[in-house]
């Protein structure tokens, strides 16, 4: 337990962590990385290259010394950590690496006037006390998942069995258990760890899952992205009858049950796991308004699937926006961003709805605003602790 003393030390730290906690965990990451390179698989090179992950892990930082008196503020965070880690099967010996690079970084950026043996041994005690949280929930659910009908623990071989291309950017995979089993089920909005192996290096990835359970398959499907080191692989060298090692679904970003009107918003390729919603939420026969941005009709994946969804149940409405309008084939419902008074016109009569919505940053900060300004309460919103893992390959 941390005692009164630390948790003072710790709630001072906030204004330093407030200005410089980005370089502080840039600093984290350079000598996590060169101390345990056991570990490097386990993160997204290039959410290291554009300071994505260090933007996140900045943020919990902050979060957690903000509420270091009272943790059950942080309960969606810590949730969010705890699936994004389960998905990367991150294991209780990582813990130690991480609190001696961060314990590390703290004394080299700060210097030790500032960074003091007291401040240390503060931080130290802090972040055993998160480790232990979460890496007491992350083993829960890693037994939970090996139990489970369907259940493995640690990477299973999967074997692809189909490859589509969904648009000029977007292929999806169908993977069955290479050992002819059943699979865990997933709820829809989940997503899976992929383990592959490209250039003789390891890389872990976690991949929305774009289809509802059917107890013998998963389908990812997966935007090409300009120096994508796994999204390229897959994309150039995976092929039916492939090979790739999978880890359980995880994720805490899930269709809810209620018979409100359901809003999906997506932009680019956040379609992906608001394609399971949909498939589960029509099965209940709630009115269900499907709203889709992408830059033009080449990279809108799923566009012909959607309308022949549409046209089979009458309570799914859909609308789609493009940046550019097309000068030949398929027409959105308006071009240019979503705006409020589009937003405002494709919505439900009523405001009393649920609205999920992702898609990059950006995107989702937009329409997180339209909805509150729109009086849309209690929308869900979807942020990747460590950035968005479709949108970085």
């Amino acid at each position: 337990m941390l005692s009164t003393e630390q948790k003072a030390i710790i709630s001072a730290t906030v204004p330093i962590l407030e200005q410089g906690g980005e370089a502080l965990t840039r600093h984290f990451y350079l000598t996590l990385f060169r101390d345990f390179p056991q570990v490097k698989p386990i993160f997204n090179q290039a959410n290291q290259a554009d300071g994505n992950q260090q933007r996140a892990l900045a943020n919990a930082v902050l979060m957690y010394a903000k509420n270091i008196e009272r943790l059950e503020q942080l309960g969606p965070l810590v949730s969010t950590i705890i699936n994004k880690h389960v998905s990367l099967q991150i294991q209780r010996e990582h813990y130690p690496m991480v609190g001696a690079s961060l314990l590390k970084a703290i004394r080299e950026v700060l210097g030790a006037d500032t960074a003091t043996d007291a401040v240390l041994d503060a931080w130290g005690a802090a972040y055993g006390q998160l480790a232990d949280i979460l890496a007491g929930a992350e083993q829960s659910i890693y037994e939970k998942n090996a139990a489970a009908e369907g259940g493995w623990s640690g990477a299973r071989e999967f074997k692809v069995v189909s490859k589509t291309a969904e648009s000029d950017e977007v292929t999806s995979f169908v993977m069955q258990p290479a050992d002819g089993g059943k699979v865990v089920a997933h709820a829809p909005g989940q997503y899976i760890g992929l383990l592959a192996v490209v250039n003789g290096e390891e890389q872990r990835r976690q991949y929305s899952l774009s289809a509802v359970g059917n107890g013998s398959s998963y389908r990812i499907s997966v935007k090409r992205e300009p120096g994508g080191a796994v999204s390229n692989y897959l994309h150039d060298h995976v092929g039916v009858g492939d090979s790739l090692q999978l880890f359980p679904p995880s994720g805490d970003f899930t269709l809810a049950d209620s018979d409100k009107p359901l809003v999906l918003i997506s932009g680019g390729v956040g379609i992906t796991p608001t394609l399971a919603m949909l498939t589960a939420a029509l099965t209940s026969g709630r009115r269900i308004h499907f709203i889709h941005a992408a830059r033009h009709a080449n990279v809108h994946a799923f566009r012909d699937h959607i309308d022949a969804l549409a046209a089979q149940h009458p309570q799914l409405q859909r609308f789609y926006c493009y940046e550019a309008a097309n000068d030949s084939g398929p027409q959105p419902h308006a071009t240019g961003y979503i705006d409020q008074q589009k937003l405002g016109a494709w919505l439900p009569e009523t405001r009393d709805v649920e609205a999920y919505f992702l898609g990059p940053t950006p995107f989702m900060k937009a329409i997180k605003s339209h909805l509150l300004e729109l009086g849309v309460p209690q929308s869900q919103t979807y942020y990747e602790f460590f950035g968005p893992a479709e949108a970085l390959g």
